[in-house]
């Protein structure tokens, strides 16, 4: 019996799925080295300063507004452990994701000048910080943070061999640089563009089922929750697209998986569509075009969310966000991981 064009998808999907866990097992050894490295050039006072128990709750207490924040500040750091620090979040972080990082935080520079230092030193580009809870190991439980304004990367390695890299948030304010010298940057465009350009390839009839709303929200729905659950399934499912839109569709997850690195970010993707189109929506909020108002869009799976908005400081301030529902902070495979060892 011949398999359908169906079946020889979800097979290569598979094959797919597995090569890329193969590949995604060098990355916990990497981490490990790269946090041991960069924990063995601070003093007392820092890695006090930087290391929590894996179970504190401090852990799953992440923001992405400029807020005091707990964990080593990168202004307290030697220019040897700052660069350390970036190898770090290169452990885990895609080029991609690493230059988008770099550049969110010379926008505090941008809104330095904007809002001429107002309140004094609450803009700096260095003001960002890494934290890392429990022991970093190569086969056991640990984890580690790299966060400050718009920035939230949260990993946790299970058992020295998986890799969880959820809650993600990356924003930009301005959106837009619009004035001086870095005028016209757009660290988030594309998050932007080839979301726009994905709302504008469906036509009258497939725009009436993935619109939902015609203002968007203020903010991403899930905001900085420790947990989320799937939301309401509006929009437009996969299924319900042209092979093209898919396409499309499908560059746009890769845009957002791109934050981390090939191996985590090629098996985000084959988890994101493995459970096949019809699980896959894609919904949107405000006006289709660039620039004509606020705007919102998530796409969703059984197991991921992606959120965009750009609705603040006159929809010229971008929030992204990607979540696992049972993955983020490892937390389902980390208590079952507990249980066993307890069971020992």
């Amino acid at each position: 019996m011949r398999p359908t064009p169906r079946r020889l998808v979800l097979i290569v999907l598979g094959l797919f799925a597995a090569s890329v866990r193969l590949l995604a097992h060098e990355v916990p050894a990497e981490m490990f080295a790269a946090a041991n490295t960069f924990l063995g050039t601070l003093n007392a006072e820092q890695k006090k300063l930087a290391t929590y128990p894996l179970t504190d709750a401090e852990r799953e207490n992440w923001n992405f507004v400029p807020i005091e924040r707990h964990g080593l500040n990168f202004k307290k750091m030697t220019n040897e452990q700052y660069a350390l620090g970036i190898a770090l979040l290169r452990s885990g972080a895609g080029q991609a994701g690493v230059a988008r990082v770099q550049a969110i935080m010379q926008l505090e520079l941008v809104l330095k000048e904007i809002e001429k230092d107002s309140p004094a030193g609450r803009r700096d580009p260095a003001n960002y910080f890494i934290t890392i809870f429990g022991e970093p190991s190569a086969d056991k439980s640990w984890g580690w943070r790299f966060e400050g304004h718009h920035t939230a990367f949260n990993f946790t390695v299970v058992g020295g061999k998986h890799v969880f890299f959820t809650p993600s948030f990356l924003g930009s304010n301005p959106a837009e640089v619009r004035s001086g010298p870095r005028k016209g940057e757009r660290v988030l465009g594309e998050e932007e563009d080839v979301g726009h350009a994905l709302i504008q390839s469906l036509d009258a009839a497939q725009k009436k089922t993935a619109i939902f709303a015609e203002k968007a929200p203020t903010e991403i729905i899930t905001t900085n929750k420790k947990r989320v659950s799937p939301l309401s399934p509006t929009g437009i499912s996969a299924a319900q697209l042209t092979p093209a839109q898919v396409e499309r569709l499908y560059a746009l997850i890769k845009v957002f998986t791109a934050r981390w690195r090939p191996e985590l970010a090629a098996e985000t993707f084959a988890q994101f569509t493995a459970p096949g189109l019809d699980k896959l929506t894609f919904a949107w909020a405000g006006p289709t075009e660039r620039g004509k108002g606020a705007t919102y869009y998530r796409i969703q799976s059984p197991d991921f969310l992606i959120e965009f908005d750009n609705s603040q400081n006159n929809s010229n301030h971008i929030h992204t966000t990607v979540r696992a529902f049972k993955g983020d902070f490892g937390a389902d495979l980390l208590a079952e991981h507990y249980a066993k060892e307890h069971q020992k």
